[in-house]
């Protein structure tokens, strides 16, 4: 089970694909359009705001795995895994339809087997996201509001083969490679309603794992995600949201050859609500699972959780 929890995955983009809903925190004049910020990063600017803050704690707890046949296991009796998180974000406006958003994460895991426990975990890999609007969601009936999102994540984490990881990889906190993401978010507003929907393609550079004879060059296949939601909002800025999101990855190549078998599928589900508490301070929170249904992940554990965030907007 622990192999699987690193074994191809792209923390940055995993991460938004489940946290993307939180900042769904519309208003219902137009301005709901966030479900965009799932492309690297939970920080969305609304269009009133000039600059945020935030802090994100995750926690989830894992039920079981999918194999590389895509059938769903559950976690055996003597096995479990903690999974932690906590996401230090930022993001700030550069011209009135543009944005910059900045994500440092911190993950920690705890993992236990046959009566042996382990604890570890570290910084994660730093992701650096943009998004631009082309048109706004609610300006037109007939045009949704469309945005163009990008980004790079830096592998500031560690991977699974570093040297200091322990025996059940919980000190792995990244992939070892650059990741580079390209995006289009689609949305549009219906009164008290937004429907959206977010597609994002990332390319990850090659990487070199041991050293020596031992040497194992890797390429990860482009991992492509997408996103749909839709949100509520009442007059008083309080929403909440439901999201789907489906991550896809194709096999991964290892010193030049193609691995069967070595790709990724996951299905999330998630439900998310924002309160504000003032005109500069808001709070979100979400509760979140992977359906542990046969044919919906390959190669990734199936886990279920909640997360709180806290905002601290500038107009």
């Amino acid at each position: 089970m622990s192999s699987l929890r690193f074994r191809f995955p792209d923390i940055a983009t995993t991460l938004a694909a489940a946290a993307a809903i939180l900042t769904l925190h519309a208003r219902a004049e137009g301005q709901a359009c966030c479900a965009g910020t799932g492309v690297v990063t939970p920080a969305r600017l609304a269009l009133h705001e000039s600059a945020l803050l935030g802090l994100q704690a995750r926690m989830g707890s894992v039920l079981g795995s999918f194999d590389p046949e895509r059938q769903y296991t559950r976690s055996p009796p003597h096995a479990s895994e903690l999974d932690l998180e906590q996401d230090l974000f930022g993001a700030v406006r550069l011209v009135e339809r543009g944005q910059l958003a900045l994500l440092i994460p911190f993950v920690e895991t705890r993992r236990e087997t046959s009566g042996q426990s382990e604890f570890g975990g570290g910084i994660g890999d730093v992701n650096l996201s943009m998004r631009y609007e082309l048109t706004l969601a609610g300006a037109s009936r007939s045009i949704p509001g469309v945005a163009v999102l990008g980004g790079i994540t830096v592998p500031t984490g560690k991977p699974p083969d570093a040297a200091d990881v322990g025996a059940q990889a919980t000190g792995a906190t990244g992939i070892g490679a650059y990741q580079f993401h390209i995006g289009i978010a689609v949305e549009q507003t219906f009164g008290p309603w937004l429907v959206s929907a977010t597609g994002i393609v990332a390319q990850r550079t090659a990487r070199t794992a041991g050293s020596g004879a031992n040497a194992v060059h890797q390429r990860l296949a482009p991992q492509w995600s997408a996103l749909v939601a839709v949100a509520y909002t009442w007059p008083s800025d309080i929403a909440v949201a439901l999201s789907a999101s489906y991550l896809t990855e194709g096999n991964a190549t290892i010193n030049g050859s193609e691995v069967p078998g070595t790709g990724l599928r996951l299905v999330t589900l998630t439900f998310a609500g924002v309160l504000p508490l003032s005109d500069a301070w808001r709070v979100q929170s979400a509760v979140f699972a992977n359906p542990p249904i046969s044919q919906f992940g390959q190669n990734l554990v199936v886990d279920a959780g909640m997360s709180l965030t806290v905002i601290r907007s500038w107009i």
